[in-house]
């Protein structure tokens, strides 16, 4: 018999019991989707630093913690799209 591309292949590893879709559908990641979506979230972040928040007074000046934590969050979001995106360079 010829194969097709329907026919299920040996080298897939995942059991239909654990993952019910393997055996009727796609079963995969969305590698762009993920880094599109992330860096807008980054984008999305990064602007929240502009608006009319106040600064907790620290010695006279004024401190935003909140802006700590914007670009903190932005950051930490950067390096993990990163290195997805380095992992997936790698895997090719």
């Amino acid at each position: 018999m010829a194969s097709t591309e329907l026919e299920k292949k040996p080298s897939q590893a995942i059991d239909p019991a654990e993952e019910p879709s393997v055996e009727w559908g796609w079963h995969g990641g969305f590698p762009k989707g993920t880094q599109i979506a992330g860096w807008f979230s980054v984008v999305a972040v990064l602007c929240m630093l502009i608006g009319n928040h106040q600064g907790i007074l620290s010695g006279g000046g004024h401190f935003k913690m909140e802006d700590v934590w914007l670009i903190g969050t932005a950051a930490v979001l950067a390096i993990g799209l990163l290195y997805d995106l380095a992992k997936n360079k790698r895997r090719r």
